[in-house]
Formats: C-alpha cells, structure tokens, sequence
C-alpha cells in the first residue's frame, strides 16, 4: 500500500469516527443544548489535528480552521471537522496532496544544490559534499515513501530509521532504479560520510563536482 492509500484509510477513519461521535447526541442542561460523548469527541479531535498538521502544517487553512473553529463536544464542530476531513480526502484521491509535496520537496532540493555549487565555486568542498549527500538521502526516503517500502525499522516498540546504503538497496531490489544506479548511491553516500567524518584528503574537489552532478541527474530521472 503507498503512502497516499495508507493516509487515505486514516482520513476515512476519522470521517467514520466523526459519524460515529455525531451518532451520540443529546440534549443538555436548561437550554437544552445539543452535545456529543465527551471522550468520543476529544479522541476524534486530537487524531484529526494530528493528521493536519503532519501532512500539511501548522500554517495551513486547514489546520488553522479546524484548531479555531472545532472547540468543544458540539454537534456543529464535528460537523465543521468532518467538512476538513471529507475536502482532504478529496485533495488525496484527486492526487494534489503528492502534487503539492512534490512541488515543495523539488523547491527545497534546488535550494540545498544551489548552496552546494556555491559552496563549491567558494572552494568549500566539505561542506558542499555533506549537503549534496543529505540531499540524495532525503531524495532515497521520499522515493521510499512513494513507493511503499518503510523508512524505518521497529526495534521492540521503537522507529529507528534506516540507514540509506539499506534503502538504497532495498529501492533497487524493488526495480526503483536499477543496479547501475544502487552502486552509483552507494559511491556519492561513501563520500558524504567520508566528509561528515572529516576524512577530507580521502577525495578531491573534482570528485564532489562529479557527484553533485551525478545526484543531479539522478533526482531528475528518479523522481
């Protein structure tokens, strides 16, 4: 299952659960006011906020109507919170969510190159090897994502992410990207950790001017 299905099932979750909680309705007090089971209401509302704020951020419509506007155990705010939920689930199937990260992710990588050709025509070929290389690593995790192979493992309860000479492995054995391309990450990721690790005289200008256009090319074509 991708990641766009897997999210999809939680979103479909909590619009059942929202059903679920407006099924529990009833009248209180001297005005007679119209409420929902109280534990029922906060389980649907902290799940929801969650989910937001992970897939889209603390900034966006969505998490900022649902955070001021879903405020207590009232028919109407679970209302307001399934409307949210049912637009997400819209974005989802319609595919604009992964359109949307993928926009963001390719901004955020021609950020980061363009620092690492800077930092290169600078003569700063250290640190231009480690930002070129935690690039191809976050390119290697989202291709992961896309493709429905976990980034991490589960070590007694715990996530512990996995290494990136795995995922690359793993990419290649799912037919991601070929041999070819697994040797060559495996040779630009031994470079980044050679200059994470100060191990400077192992490699040569020259060889992160090679890598930096080979992780180019390879983020264009693995996408």
């Amino acid at each position: 299952m991708n990641v766009d299905k897997q999210i999809l099932v939680r979103v479909n979750r909590l619009i059942n659960l929202a059903n679920t909680t407006l099924d529990t309705q009833y009248l209180s007090g001297h005005l007679q006011t119209k409420w929902v089971n109280n534990e029922m209401f906060n389980e649907f509302q902290s799940s929801s906020l969650s989910l937001i704020l992970n897939l889209y951020g603390k900034d966006h419509p969505y998490y900022l109507i649902f955070q001021n506007k879903v405020l207590g155990a009232n028919p109407s705010y679970v209302e307001t919170a399934r409307g949210i939920l049912t637009s997400i689930k819209t974005e989802i199937e319609n595919g604009w969510l992964t359109t949307l990260k993928s926009l963001i992710s390719a901004e955020i990588f021609t950020d980061y190159i363009e620092t690492a050709e800077y930092l290169l025509k600078q003569n700063y070929k250290d640190p231009a090897a480690v930002i070129v290389g935690s690039t191809l690593e976050e390119h290697l995790r989202q291709l992961c994502r896309k493709n429905g192979i976990a980034v991490d493992n589960d070590k007694t309860g715990r996530l512990l992410p996995k290494t990136a000479d795995t995922i690359n492995s793993e990419l290649s054995n799912a037919g991601v990207y070929n041999k070819l391309d697994q040797k060559s990450v495996t040779a630009w990721l031994d470079l980044r950790n050679k200059a994470a690790h100060g191990l400077y005289t192992e490699y040569t200008k020259d060889q992160v001017n090679m890598m930096l256009e080979g992780v180019v090319n390879f983020i264009t074509r693995i996408s």
